[in-house]
């Protein structure tokens, strides 16, 4: 696995380092190799953190896979993001996500040492809730930098900037205010799913342990809930819009990361 691992971080380096050469020298990037290489880069990724969950004793979503996953996820929902928006020069900063994450999969696993439970004899209903909470959380967290990056877009056009990095290397503002409302109506509604699935299955909150991951699940539904609702009917946008996608998703890693984290180091 040591090889597939190098492998992708290759590709990974590859990825940021072009992106980040065609924003400096203010050239055109070639779509179909960048494409190409972050394809390439995810099927490694996939192949490498596949064997990693799916194990003879069940479904092994330690915190390192998990981490692990959601960046894969991200990559994924990035490259279909891509297909029909102007933000390529955005991989500069998806390729460094990735690969951070596919790093902490690959040593947390050699290294690591997360007291976890793999997780056996799921009913089709969990495992769909499962793996619905993850995409969930990896569109959600594309939206949170997504709005990081608008934010200082936004800083840069009020005071004024002379080098204006965030306004003339990437995509416009109009551009990133389009995908980061796609990014939070989309992964609102594969969350409202997720959590309407993740009710049916649990029997019971406190003896699964699930009942401070599914109250702040619930805090960040309402937050982007809100958000939506004042979109379409206020029209609510820019550094407003920013800041509820931030905080929206801090309260969805919250319950989700760091529910594990006390769960698999604490308890």
């Amino acid at each position: 696995m040591l090889i597939v691992y190098l492998l992708t971080v290759l590709f990974y380096l590859g990825i940021g380092v072009n992106a980040y050469c065609k924003l400096v020298k203010k050239t055109p990037i070639k779509r179909p190799v960048l494409l190409g290489m972050l394809i390439c880069g995810a099927i490694l990724h996939g192949f490498l953190i596949v064997p990693q969950i799916i194990t003879l004793h069940g479904l092994n979503f330690n915190i390192y896979n998990t981490l692990s996953l959601i960046s894969l996820f991200f990559l994924v929902f990035f490259i279909i993001f891509s297909l029909y928006r102007p933000i390529l020069s955005l991989g500069v900063l998806a390729a460094p996500t990735a690969l951070i994450g596919v790093s902490i999969g690959y040593f947390g696993d050699v290294f690591g040492k997360a007291h976890y439970q793999p997780l056996t004899e799921l009913s089709t209903l969990l495992q769909v809730h499962i793996l619905l909470s993850f995409a969930a959380y990896c569109v959600l967290l594309m939206a949170a930098v997504q709005a990081i990056i608008l934010r200082l877009q936004i800083r840069e056009l009020k005071h004024k900037t002379i080098h204006r990095f965030w306004v003339s290397k990437l995509p416009s503002l109009q551009s990133m205010e389009s995908l980061l409302f796609d990014m939070i109506l989309l992964g609102f509604v594969i969350l409202s799913i997720a959590l309407g699935l993740g009710l049916l299955a649990t029997y019971d909150v406190v003896a699964q342990h699930v009942a401070h991951k599914l109250l702040f699940s619930a805090l960040s539904w309402v937050v982007f809930g809100v958000f939506i609702a004042g979109h379409y009917l206020a029209g609510w946008r820019g550094k407003r819009a920013a800041n509820f996608a931030i905080y929206g998703f801090i309260l969805l890693a919250i319950g989700f990361v760091g529910s594990k984290f006390v769960l698999e180091f604490l308890v």
